[in-house]
């Protein structure tokens, strides 16, 4: 993957979620006291994970899909459930945003993330089965974003 294109697929990606911030409230459902608890909930474990997922990486932390040079396979801790648990968080944040919303805005937005997303972790997946000889089998075992879902066969 060029470069370019990695950088670009990261702008848009926060983009995708500042749009969630600022698009306007829809009247598509009622929002109460629940749902604004809920999408907090969302919202906050987002940030949790991605937290906790980016310390795990450490170094090898980078917003690009592009893995650094000097990166690490990591299939510990959250990366034991889950192969992109950054991506994770994101999804979880964009999903609290989106109930949040009540619009016909936020779903296509946030529909407009996850196909970004799954984009990118393919491009990424892509260089990371190349770079280490361990993530295949780990791909195998372990879901894309969600536990035991979007594992790769090979």
């Amino acid at each position: 993957m060029h470069s370019g294109l990695a950088w670009t697929l990261v702008v848009i990606q926060f983009v995708l979620i500042a749009l969630l911030i600022a698009i306007p409230s829809g009247t598509l459902y009622a929002v109460g006291a629940g749902l604004t608890i809920t999408s907090m909930v969302f919202v906050g474990a987002g940030i949790v994970v991605g937290m906790i997922a980016g310390a795990k990486l450490g170094g090898s932390l980078t917003p690009s899909p592009i893995p650094k040079t000097t990166g690490e396979l990591k299939t510990s801790g959250l990366y034991r459930i889950v192969r992109h648990p950054i991506y994770t968080a994101l999804l979880l944040v964009g999903l609290g945003l989106a109930i949040r919303g009540a619009s016909e805005w936020h779903v296509v937005v946030l529909l407009a993330l996850v196909v970004l997303l799954q984009v990118k972790a393919r491009a990424e997946e892509a260089m990371l089965l190349k770079k280490f000889q361990g993530y295949a089998p780990y791909a195998a075992r372990v879901g894309r974003f969600v536990p035991g879902v979007g594992t790769i066969r090979n």
